[in-house]
């Protein structure tokens, strides 16, 4: 890795990054890296048009082996909304996950699966970054921040990463605090709510191993109504990165 990023004139975190999925890679980049490993000229054109087809939404389809149906409809569904808020119980939402959080939130499934799996989900939060992407809101409970599903130095980066995408103009992150000793929809399960310019709202409700999309008026409105619930009860940004800062010093010590 050192030699690479000593043949193509960048720094050894670079291809650090590159290789782990937590930087975008342009087609340039791409050819860059083949020409200094000297690939042949044939596998290099096929490589480097792939990376110009990487960000249409087109390159995940059915059928692609441990991945459902129902993961397509999800990101189609991210990538056209306008607003999404995410409600979540237990985990750091996916569009916010680290690799390392994410390998280990997934370690129980089959290395091709779970490592197909993660690259994908790289690949989706990269959508926060787009000029136009969608407004994206985190209702997170205290318990998925202090719980440790990873050890101690992945879930210190895990919440810097928080951290650092809440400065992003389109991400805000609010938590919910334990201990609030009543009933709130935190606890009715993980959910998220897609809002669309010209189309009514969506819920993807999220279970152990599978999901279901929810259009049902009725049932949306209840829905609507919780996000609005849980934005009352929740920490505002600041009070939430605070409390953010307090968990990554606790973890270091």
């Amino acid at each position: 890795m050192r030699e690479l990023a000593r043949r193509i004139g960048v720094s050894h975190g670079w291809i650090t990054r590159t290789e782990a999925g937590s930087r975008p890679i342009t087609a340039e980049d791409v050819s860059s890296i083949l020409s200094a490993l000297e690939i042949s000229s044939g596998e290099r054109e096929r490589l480097v048009e792939m990376a110009r087809e990487a960000d249409d939404p087109d390159w995940i389809r059915p059928g692609i082996p441990g991945v459902r149906d129902e993961l397509v409809t999800l990101i189609e569904y991210e990538r056209t909304a306008t607003q999404i808020t995410e409600v979540a119980p237990l985990l750091i939402p996916g569009l916010l996950q680290t690799s390392d959080y994410a390998r280990a939130v997934m370690k129980d499934l089959p290395v091709g699966e779970r490592e197909a799996k993660i690259g994908m989900r790289a690949g989706r939060r990269d959508l926060l970054d787009k000029r136009k992407g969608p407004k994206f809101e985190a209702l997170i409970a205290e318990q998925a921040l202090t719980d440790q599903v990873c050890g101690p130095e992945e879930q210190a980066d895990q919440l810097r990463h928080l951290l650092n995408a809440a400065q992003k103009p389109n991400v805000s992150l609010h938590v919910l605090a334990a201990g609030l000793h009543r009933w709130t929809p935190m606890r009715g399960g993980h959910f998220m709510f897609f809002e669309f310019p010209q189309a009514a709202p969506i819920v993807h409700v999220e279970m152990f191993a599978t999901g279901v999309f929810i259009s049902r008026p009725a049932t949306i409105k209840a829905y609507r109504d919780a996000v609005g619930t849980l934005r009352q009860e929740a920490m505002d940004e600041e009070q939430t990165a605070d409390f953010i800062s307090s968990q990554i010093e606790r973890l270091e010590g």
